[in-house]
């Protein structure tokens, strides 16, 4: 008998949003480059972001009915049992049909399932929390495994080390100034001007477009040029002085690594994946956070705010008065830019993905 040096099949449990999506894909790239005839699947729903790019990178996708968690008493609860058991039985025949050998969870209510699943097969599990504040899946599912990865310092789990987030290698393999003319070609810039990125996610944030289309006028008479992504189905047609610097509108930049070269400040969000993708190629940044839900969007963005890479608007605040009154002096200061860009690259982590293949690796070798 031939001795096995290496994992043959790996099952990667994530789904619902980009947070959990992007990194999956990162982590199954980094294990395929690592470990060649490697079996890679994922496990999803059929309503989830993983639906469309699980496939779309080549990747087997196995399915599980869609399980949250009831938020209140409700008849929902009354059925939670039963759906939770249909989803496990999912997940165990994914298991058992793949062969796989490590069972990666990434949080949220596909994972849930994967974890219990393993856990009966005594089958070794590996967590990936994303976000500062870790989800309820991988609070029950780090009960259950020594093998536990973070991606901020401040996220509380037992036994978990901090690797950072993996990210996808357009990313981590990013020269900005390399890149830098061939992205503002790209998008119609001028070369001479100082560029903001506005960014709400692939769906748009309703306050940071509502302030910047107000703004659009100022924005050029003051020498700004602006790259603003809507999100899909949410564009609008700005009004940029004459003779002022441009004001790009695009719903979607399908190569953000091209958006992120033309940049000088980003204007977004604080999810996780925004936030780790913007320190791993320097971006000094103005966060957002969400004001809804558990308020871990601005944990996320602590760190990096901490060390001067970045500052926290609240989404209240984020108008047209503050855009001009604030962000048009920021965006001109080269030096206080070129000052939060450093801060914010000290922090930023290229090679979370490969640790992350290290962890399944470790796990595996751990049941031999």
């Amino acid at each position: 008998m031939i001795a096995v040096s290496s994992p043959t099949s790996v099952l990667l449990a994530g789904g619902g949003s980009a947070g959990h999506v992007s990194p999956l894909l990162a982590l199954a790239d980094a294990l395929l480059r690592r470990h060649p005839g490697i079996t890679v699947t994922a496990l999803g729903t059929e309503v989830g972001l993983e639906s469309r790019l699980v496939p779309a990178r080549g990747l087997d996708l196995r399915f599980v009915p869609k399980v949250p968690l009831p938020r209140r008493p409700s008849a929902d609860l009354l059925r939670l049992p039963g759906r939770l058991r249909e989803a496990v039985s999912a997940a165990g025949r994914a298991i058992d049909e793949t062969g796989a050998e490590v069972v990666v969870g990434f949080g949220g209510y596909v994972s849930t399932p994967a974890y219990l699943a393993a856990r009966r097969r005594r089958i070794p599990i590996v967590i990936h929390e994303q976000n500062a504040r870790p989800g309820l899946a991988n609070r029950l599912g780090a009960r259950w495994t020594p093998f536990v990865a973070t991606t901020f310092s401040t996220t509380r789990l037992p036994g978990a080390r901090r690797i950072g987030m993996p990210l996808r290698r357009e990313i981590t393999q990013l020269d900005r100034s390399q890149s830098r003319a061939e992205a503002l070609d790209h998008f119609g810039l001028e070369a001479d001007r100082p560029t903001v990125l506005v960014t709400g996610g692939s769906l748009g944030a309703k306050r940071i477009n509502d302030a910047f289309a107000a703004s659009s006028a100022a924005l050029s008479r003051g020498g700004v040029q602006i790259l603003h992504v809507t999100g899909l189905g949410k564009d609008f047609t700005p009004e940029p002085a004459e003779g002022g610097a441009p004001y790009v509108v695009v719903p979607y930049a399908d190569r953000m690594e091209l958006a992120y070269a033309a940049a000088d400040l980003v204007v977004a969000r604080a999810g996780a994946n925004t936030v780790c993708e913007l320190t791993a190629v320097g971006l000094p940044a103005v966060y957002v956070p969400l004001p809804i839900g558990n308020g871990e969007q601005r944990l996320n963005a602590a760190d990096v705010v901490a060390a001067g890479g970045g500052m926290v608007v609240d989404d209240a605040a984020m108008t047209s008065e503050w855009v001009q009154a604030h962000l048009i002096p920021l965006a001109t200061d080269g030096g206080r830019l070129t000052a939060m860009a450093q801060a914010a690259a000290r922090l930023g982590e290229r090679a979370a993905d490969e640790a992350l293949a290290d962890l399944v690796d470790e796990a595996w070798r751990s049941r031999r």
